[in-house]
């Protein structure tokens, strides 16, 4: 591993030590290693690029700094400037980490890179199967909301602001978004990668709802 990658990653560890459980190194791990799994099977792209860009992806979630979309890109800037990493490769990890996020798609910016499709394929990943269950609940727990509505219904997110503002119960967030993630895979790697997750993922929706005796919104 380089060393710069090395001592980033030690960064990014230490900056995240009390983040919650979800979105904490852990999580930044998980991502780097699919991203890894990704770049060795289909050798695109710039790996020292996408490496930087799997470490500092979630270095500040917005919704963990009272809606600032500045201060990821910020903090990223400031950890590589530490680390002397290139301006040009500073220039396209600032682009990744402003663009790869799953609201981003609302704002169509229009960027694209094969980096940001690696590390963006191997986040949506970590969203799927057991281990996105788990972050599901998670961050439902985290925020205090509540596992199901037998009177409500998933949304249909259809801008920015509504994504961020949906504060339903995180039985939702599986159809207003978990479910939709296999079709959103950019790489053949990551198409694989996701189907078996994907499957896991309606499994248990539709243990969920048998579970509790309720009709399950339409997949």
């Amino acid at each position: 591993m380089d060393k710069s990658i090395k001592n980033i990653a030690e960064t990014v560890q230490q900056m995240l030590k009390n983040a919650e459980g979800g979105h904490d190194w852990l999580h930044i791990n998980r991502v780097y290693k699919n991203a890894m799994q990704i770049y060795n099977k289909e050798k695109k792209g710039d790996l020292y690029i996408l490496q930087l860009a799997a470490l500092l992806h979630d270095i500040a979630d917005a919704k963990f700094n009272n809606g600032d979309e500045a201060i990821a890109s910020e903090l990223a800037l400031k950890v590589m400037l530490g680390n002397s990493v290139p301006e040009n490769v500073i220039n396209e990890v600032i682009k990744i980490i402003e663009n790869m996020s799953y609201r981003s798609r609302y704002d169509n910016s229009g960027f694209t890179s094969i980096e940001m499709d690696i590390v963006r394929d191997a986040d949506m990943l970590d969203a799927l199967g057991a281990i996105g269950i788990a972050r599901a609940f998670n961050y439902g727990g985290f925020k205090n909301r509540p596992l199901y509505d037998p009177e409500g219904k998933p949304q249909k997110i259809t801008s920015k602001d509504q994504y961020i503002r949906n504060d339903g119960p995180t039985i939702h967030h599986f159809f207003e978004k978990l479910i939709k993630l296999k079709d959103l895979m950019q790489t053949e790697t990551g198409k694989e990668m996701a189907k078996e997750r994907h499957e896991y993922l309606v499994t248990f929706i539709n243990q969920f709802y048998d579970d509790i005796g309720e009709d399950k919104p339409d997949i």
